[in-house]
């Protein structure tokens, strides 16, 4: 999603030599088994139903090596480890609705992007849609988001920005009023308004448009070229439009 560490700086750092460790894609093969990593939960992206691992990200990182001819396991670890884990070596490959950035990208090696998002702007007032409405404003957001950074630096006249561990208490800071506006990512929101019919939210503009894709570890290339190879025959062969479909109702793949 498009969510940046808190300590992203931290993470650029620890991450610069990350291809010196990372299993090659020939020891992937041998082994059988690409081991995959993700936060688990941020659905419908990646969350559990019981004890089971399941969502959007699920479904398809689970196609990808399919199609790769491999086996999968599964770890699920906080938002802010995940990248880290790419240098030490407990996973080969992280799908957790990473947006594509420029400090990311001198940290690790991003898949071709598999799904396009931003940040919405939910509120309860109607005549708050856009950027310019949030001036004056109160906004809460997730810590570690791409969205609460963009709102911090790009929002001018914000009054206040409260950020909370997670979107559901950003989302009930909204519906008690302890703030004015709620800045998330369109498809989580869509997902939790859903839940949540009886509020009455209105879903206002785009305030950016971000690609979302998976890492592998910095230099890991061949991983991620067998990872984009399987992605493209899933495009093609229609696997990728099934699975959008199925937790959208839409096909939610960049435009080319």
């Amino acid at each position: 999603m498009k969510r940046i560490s808190v300590i992203a700086a931290a993470v650029v750092a620890v991450l610069a030599t990350a291809g010196a460790h990372a299993r090659s894609l020939d020891a992937i093969q041998k082994d059988g088994t690409l081991r995959l990593a993700t936060e688990g939960y941020y659905a419908p992206f990646a969350y559990f139903e019981g004890k089971k691992l399941t969502g959007f990200e699920v479904d398809l990182a689970e196609l990808m090596a399919q199609k790769m001819g491999l086996k999968f396991e599964w770890k699920t670890i906080s938002f802010d480890a995940l990248l880290t884990g790419l240098k030490q070596d407990r996973w080969d490959l992280v799908i957790s609705s990473h947006g594509i950035t420029p400090a990311r990208e001198k940290a690790v090696t991003f898949t071709a992007p598999h799904y396009c998002s931003g940040a919405q702007v939910i509120a309860t007032d109607p005549a708050i849609k856009a950027g310019k409405d949030l001036a004056g404003k109160t906004i809460s957001a997730q810590t570690g988001t791409t969205y609460l950074e963009y709102v911090q630096k790009n929002v001018p006249g914000v009054k206040r920005v409260v950020n909370f561990p997670t979107n559901e208490a950003a989302m009930n800071a909204l519906m008690t009023q302890r703030a004015d506006a709620w800045v998330t990512e369109r498809f989580l929101a869509k997902e939790m308004l859903e839940k949540n019919k009886k509020i009455q939210f209105n879903q206002g503009e785009l305030l950016f448009v971000e690609k979302i894709a998976a890492a592998v570890s910095l230099g890991n290339q061949p991983l991620a070229d067998a990872w984009n190879h399987a992605f493209a025959e899933s495009l093609k062969d229609g696997s990728y439009a099934k699975i959008s479909q199925k937790w959208f109702q839409e096909d939610i793949r960049c435009p080319e």
